[in-house]
């Protein structure tokens, strides 16, 4: 079941899983997990994330609706 669109808002804003990894000092292989949706960051790193794409924390959900 996919939860959020890290995938999806990186290749928006042009940004690789290495390099958020990097900003928000993570491992490489956990980012990536988030990216396929394996695992989930936390509600505090997805508001970490949120800032350093410079996007609303609600673009890295995918909809309820």
């Amino acid at each position: 079941m996919e939860l959020n669109r890290l995938k999806v808002v990186l290749v928006e804003r042009k940004r690789t899983g290495k390099w958020l990894a990097e900003t928000l000092k993570k491992n490489e292989a956990t980012v990536s997990r988030w990216c396929t949706n394996e695992s989930q960051p936390s509600l505090e790193t997805l508001f970490a994330i949120a800032k350093a794409l410079r996007v609303d924390v609600r673009e890295l959900l995918v909809s309820t609706k």
